[in-house]
């Protein structure tokens, strides 16, 4: 019952990384260490990247970056760039995958030459690229793209990746709580960083 409710969300994590061209051997910074990007880490793991590294700005959430197979981790006050090139012998990430649009402006600076930006998380009504085009493309030819939701074929390659357990999904879930206390854990997405969360699920039967 569990795993199964992580298969919409793995779904359109593995749409996200088919679009991006992920191929096996290539570093991934995945900016923003909530559930979403929690499952990118993981996913990125099972699919054969090289260097998989996690930032954000919540230790807990880089402790659970790093239990998803995360070989790096970065607080968003590290100079993330100097520690991204030491861990990847000099380079940036061949694929950047933005999970919180706070990271927008770090993630278009992190990606190497001929890399891949991946717009997983949206951005507000209105919000625009705080780059220069020729910055982005004539200097550097890397790729923007985006993704929403999973096709059903992502839906199967999910259900097989958590019943294989290649990504551990149950290492995301933080809090279990009785259908009574559905409130509260509501309360708990919603103000994340008082009680440590990140996955919370109601069970009927406790």
């Amino acid at each position: 019952y569990e795993e199964a409710s992580f298969m919409e969300p793995l779904a359109c994590v593995l749409r996200g990384q088919k679009n991006a061209q992920l191929r096996p051997g290539q570093s991934v910074l995945v900016l923003g260490s909530g559930i979403s990007g929690l499952l990118h880490v993981g996913a990125a793991r099972a699919l054969g990247a090289g260097l998989v590294a996690a930032a954000d700005s919540i230790p807990f959430r880089l402790n659970k970056a790093r239990e998803m197979g995360a070989n790096l981790i970065l607080h968003r006050e590290d100079d993330i760039l100097k520690e991204l090139r030491l861990a990847n012998e000099g380079r940036l990430a061949d694929l950047v995958i933005i999970c919180f649009d706070g990271f927008i402006p770090l993630g278009l600076k992190a990606v190497e030459k001929g890399g891949t930006v991946l717009f997983f998380a949206g951005a507000p009504e209105g919000a625009t690229l705080p780059a220069l085009i020729n910055d982005l493309f004539w200097r550097t030819e890397i790729t923007l793209t985006s993704t929403y939701a999973g096709a059903p074929s992502d839906c199967r390659t999910a259900l097989k990746l958590i019943r294989e357990k290649a990504v551990p999904v149950l290492k995301t879930v933080t809090h279990r709580l009785a259908m009574a206390d559905g409130p509260i854990g509501f309360q708990m997405v919603s103000t994340p960083t008082e009680y440590d969360c990140i996955k919370v699920i109601v069970q009927p039967q406790l």
